[in-house]
């Protein structure tokens, strides 16, 4: 799996993207984002208010219940707005 953080997720968790394997027990979106916040305090912070984090998965927005796969590309980044 490919994950991708952007904007204040990026510096907040030190990292811009990364490829892991799928983690056991992770079915969907949500079992992702608490095995990310596991991973220590950067990033149990930069998840800990999913109503301002948005995820897309294989470039399409997607509710925190939609299921993963091997080889998907997951981005997380907080709400665009326009101007």
């Amino acid at each position: 799996m490919k994950l991708l953080y952007f904007a204040w997720l990026r510096t907040r968790t030190g990292v811009g993207e990364e490829e892991i394997e799928r983690p056991e027990g992770v079915e969907t979106v949500q079992d992702l984002v608490e095995w990310l916040r596991k991973r220590g305090p950067e990033f149990a912070e930069a998840f800990a208010n999913m109503k301002v984090v948005r995820a897309a998965v294989n470039q399409t927005y997607v509710q925190l219940e939609h299921p993963l796969a091997e080889g998907d590309e997951i981005a997380f980044f907080p709400p665009v707005t326009g101007g």
